[in-house]
């Protein structure tokens, strides 16, 4: 049995990605769709600085609430 994976516009994941972060004070600089592969949909969260990544982990484990 095979699972159809959601038909999610990688665009509009990127944006919505981008907003909730901005929401948690975070901030991927090289956050895009990857170009090299768009039928896979892949978003490229790209490299982030130390401080980010450990606010990026504490976002999470508070499950997004301040």
């Amino acid at each position: 049995m095979t699972t159809k994976k959601p038909d999610v516009d990688p665009h509009a994941a990127v944006e919505t990605l981008r907003a909730a972060l901005t929401d948690a004070g975070i901030v991927l600089p090289s956050l895009r769709v990857d170009p090299a592969s768009p039928q896979l949909r892949l978003i490229d969260l790209g490299r982030v600085r130390s401080d980010a990544a450990a606010r990026l982990a504490e976002a999470i484990r508070r499950g997004g609430r301040e």
